[in-house]
């Protein structure tokens, strides 16, 4: 099987690899090329699952793509965009969730659009109740069907001011993507500021939007009549930078990300400096190791921007059973994300799950049926084990278990880890890590 890694634990990892653009980002402003009137030309996009499934989507649409992976540069000519079978767009986007963010771009230019049933990553439930709620405030006319559903804007799609119950990152772009060729203000309130949403906004301000962010979460758009393409270096991945940085600090090792970016981290810093982890930062990127045996435990708690982000959360876990002490950690944003934790106790570590909320405020998963934290004791040492990637992030945190295991494992289901990790076999190989693939 080519989608299996026998993985010989217990070696440092180190070297350097590097990163490029960011997977919550370039799938976005991917999408965005579909408002121009003009080509577009993104650049630092990495060889990952999406940017593929991203390029044939938009292929779909009559987007022209050019560009080569290795250099890291793709073109976009939106000329002759048209309607796309919902059969075609179905066995293209596969578990994809990128496929709802279409809608508005697509409504603006042809006034419909289709959109299967989505897959995605099972870490929650993270409805599109409020994609679809989103798009009918704006106008358009939903209709579910069992294949999927289908969109139409009957006339020009018109500004509106929303308030989300959750400040949702995929929200926040649908209403982006939607508002920047709406007639009139819309007014976005409780909305999500991530940095890779500021980002998307700089990708559609260069496109000639016109958007303001205020400091209490509120986004102005005024919508224009007519976009043009741009041209735009992504930012750098800020949750493979983290991944990487938790694997030196779990193996013993040292690892330097070329294309780190400090600002982008500091929270993640912040908390890797207190569990014990060492960093340097240079004008090019940052290097990460185990700060001799100043292991400290930590409270943490994940939360939008500023917060510390949730997809930081699964390989710090791992990080956390090879530091000393009693560590809790509260998950807030996706309630079942800590599913995944129970095969790092199969490994031996020493892990307990509980429904309250530990460590800090009452979130909204507090009076559920929801195991959403966790308290981590450390050190323990972990021993090598048949594994199954669950999810993305949690399959690279399983790797990172893997490789500071004793032993052999047998990790399953690594394709999907190519989802949002840049060829991570060939970075494996530059931090000396010891496998075999099949």
């Amino acid at each position: 099987m080519t989608d299996v890694l026998t993985v010989h634990g217990g070696h440092p990892l180190k070297g350097d690899i590097s990163v490029r653009g960011a997977k919550n980002l370039v799938s976005k402003a991917m999408v965005a090329t579909l408002l121009g009137e003009s080509p577009s030309t993104l650049r630092a996009i990495p060889q990952i699952a999406d940017v593929r499934i991203v390029s044939g989507l938009l292929e779909l649409h009559g987007v022209h793509v050019t560009g080569g992976d290795a250099l890291g540069e793709l073109h976009f000519d939106p000329t002759n965009v048209e309607t796309a079978h919902v059969a075609d767009i179905d066995a293209h986007a596969g578990s994809s969730r990128i496929p709802i963010l279409f809608c508005g771009p697509l409504l603006h230019r042809l006034g419909e659009a289709f959109i299967p049933d989505l897959g995605g990553c099972r870490i929650g439930e993270r409805p599109i109740d409020y994609h679809l709620e989103v798009l009918r405030q704006f106008g358009a006319l939903v209709e579910k069907r069992p294949e999927g559903l289908r969109l139409a804007a009957p006339q020009r799609l018109q500004g509106t001011k929303l308030t989300l119950p959750y400040p949702s990152v995929g929200s926040t772009e649908q209403v982006l993507l939607t508002a920047v060729r709406a007639a009139g203000l819309t007014e976005l309130s409780n909305a999500a500021i991530e940095p890779e949403i500021l980002d998307l906004i700089a990708v559609l301000q260069k496109m000639g939007a016109i958007i303001s962010v205020d400091t209490d979460r509120v986004i102005r758009i005024e919508g224009v009549d007519s976009l043009q393409g741009f041209t735009h270096t992504a930012m750098p991945d800020r949750i493979e930078a983290a991944s990487w940085a938790c694997a030196a600090l779990a193996t013993h090792g040292e690892i330097y990300v070329e294309g780190a970016r400090q600002p982008d981290m500091m929270t993640f810093l912040n908390v890797f400096r207190k569990i014990g982890g060492a960093f340097e930062v240079d004008d090019a990127g940052i290097r990460f190791w185990r700060g001799g045996d100043a292991q400290r435990s930590v409270v943490l708690e994940t939360d939008v921007h500023p917060g510390f982000m949730t997809d930081w959360q699964q390989p710090l876990v791992v990080a956390l059973t090879q530091t000393r002490g009693l560590s809790i950690v509260h998950e807030t944003v996706y309630e079942n994300r800590l599913g995944f934790t129970q095969a790092l106790v199969d490994m031996g570590a020493t892990i307990q799950l509980y429904r309250e909320c530990l460590g800090g405020l009452p979130c909204r998963f507090g009076q559920r049926n929801f195991k959403h934290s966790a308290v981590v004791s450390g050190p323990t040492p972990l021993r090598g084990a048949d594994i199954e990637v669950p999810d993305l992030r949690g399959g690279f945190s399983y790797l990172i278990a893997a490789l500071a295991a004793e032993g052999t494992s047998t990790v399953r289901g690594i394709d999907l880890i190519y989802r949002g990790y840049e060829q991570f076999l060939d970075k494996l190989d530059a931090v000396g890590a010891r496998y075999e693939r099949g």
